[in-house]
């Protein structure tokens, strides 16, 4: 079976920040999933507990839909993760 490698324990990097702007937003998960459904992005509720958990893999097209959503650039939904890897002197 495939082994998903992890960051820092999580699946994804954007975890705490897709959390935060749903809050920040005003969204349910509900809610949520409902916009990226218009999208033609399928992530039900459970998933997204999930992804904001850090307990699943985020794909490309989802982060692109999300930072769509919340009206964000991309790089906003990566900001911690690469802050991160700044900070650590990898980029």
């Amino acid at each position: 079976m495939y082994q998903c490698s992890r960051y820092n324990e999580q699946l994804n990097v954007s975890s705490k920040k897709i959390k935060e702007l749903r809050m920040k937003n005003n969204l349910s998960l509900s809610g949520l999933s409902a916009k990226l459904a218009l999208m033609g992005i399928d992530i039900p509720k459970p998933s997204l507990h999930k992804l904001e958990k850090g307990n699943r893999v985020l794909k490309d097209y989802e982060l692109y839909g999300l930072a769509h959503v919340f009206k964000v650039p991309i790089e906003e939904l990566l900001d911690d993760f690469i802050s991160q890897l700044k900070d650590d002197d990898v980029v």
